[in-house]
């Protein structure tokens, strides 16, 4: 079955790693995040040469998302991010094929465990089932 494994973070978390830190998120070192891309990538490593890995990406900080809604008015309203009202956004995910719900929690744990500063914030991961068809329930 194929899984969607998301990671959540704010925009203070994206400053954090370029170093600026805030009331919300610490200033990552150089070294701390070394290690955390060190990290990833041995994950991802390892889920290539399993075969589990199908697609897996890092986004960009929400400062540069756009939402596109529809107003009353039938009109495209489009807003510029990121949005105070929204604190955690997707900050990266994983599409995997795994042979059981068990096996992808694993791997959920495993990322849960990347290295980070003292007083970040640990996010949960989430895994979602992918639909393979529109009658799956």
């Amino acid at each position: 079955m194929k899984y969607l494994v998301m990671v959540q973070g704010t925009q203070a978390d994206y400053e954090g790693m370029r170093g600026k830190a805030s009331s919300h998120a610490p200033a990552w070192s150089e070294q701390e995040l070394q290690a955390m891309y060190a990290y990833m990538g041995a994950i991802n490593n390892d889920l290539s040469e399993t075969g589990e890995l199908i697609d897996g990406q890092g986004l960009a900080e929400p400062a540069q998302t756009r939402l596109v809604a529809l107003g009353k008015d039938g009109k495209a309203v489009i807003t510029d991010g990121p949005y105070s009202e929204t604190k955690e956004l997707l900050a990266g995910y994983w599409v995997l094929e795994c042979e059981s719900l068990e096996r992808v929690t694993e791997i959920a744990e495993r990322v849960t465990r990347c290295p980070n500063p003292a007083g970040a914030t640990n996010y949960p991961v989430v895994i979602r089932p992918i639909m393979d068809g529109a009658g799956d329930i």
